[in-house]
């Protein structure tokens, strides 16, 4: 059954007092792949962020979740969070431990307490995107698409309702971006809402999806490609 995950309503976004996006309106249901497209600076990275409350919603109504991120208290911020997984560009992986440290390490930080329950919850991300014999790795003796594949499995590991992948394929090479935009969507047709934002246009008419479009500090809904 469909739900509402997502809902702005005449919606303001400002970055250093600056407006950065007017008047947004947007509805996102569960289970939805959605692209966010736009030119460097048309406030997509600005969107997203406003989402988990790493920027504020200046003005209008926002609620994601049950959660009403145009006025959410401080205590609840990491509440959403959880129910978040976000995927970056430079995958922000730490680089003096392994693999399975670094998970082990935002499980342990969300609550996680049960050794026996982290061991089977980090193999069951890792198997997901294919990275399951490379626990033992550290982040520099990866590729830069198997580090992707981790930070995916980073993301996953709370068992989100909601992926944001800010530009997930932006230092990847064509052929392995293909590939994480492809587990992505695997990852969409289990019930989790993604929304990626990214520059290329090829990945957009090669892989359908919902198109949303920041551009002029609005955004456009453009039908489904």
């Amino acid at each position: 059954m469909l739900r509402t995950i997502i809902d702005y309503r005449n919606v303001n976004i400002n970055r250093k007092e600056l407006s950065v996006l007017k008047n947004i309106n947007l509805n996102v249901t569960n289970g939805e792949f959605i692209y966010l497209i736009g030119k460097v600076g048309s406030g997509k990275s600005s969107l997203l962020k406003s989402m988990y409350c790493e920027v504020p919603v200046e003005d209008g109504e926002a609620t994601v979740f049950d959660f009403n991120v145009s006025n959410i208290k401080k205590r609840d911020i990491p509440m959403l969070r959880r129910k978040i997984g976000i995927v970056f560009q430079d995958f922000q992986l730490l680089t003096d431990r392994s693999i399975y440290d670094n998970l082990e390490f935002v499980l342990r930080a969300t609550g996680w307490n049960s050794k026996n329950e982290i061991n089977s919850r980090i193999e069951e991300v890792l198997e997901q995107v294919g990275m399951e014999n490379k626990s033992y790795k550290m982040p520099h003796e990866l590729s830069g698409g198997e580090q992707q594949r981790v930070v995916i499995a980073r993301a996953l590991l709370n068992k989100p309702e909601l992926i944001l992948a800010d530009e997930p394929t932006g230092n990847l090479d064509t052929e392995t971006g293909h590939q994480i935009v492809l587990l992505l969507r695997e990852i969409a047709k289990n019930g989790t809402t993604i929304i990626m934002a990214t520059h290329n246009l090829n990945l957009v008419e090669q892989f359908s999806g919902r198109v949303i479009k920041c551009e002029n500090k609005q955004i456009l809904d453009i039908i489904n490609n």
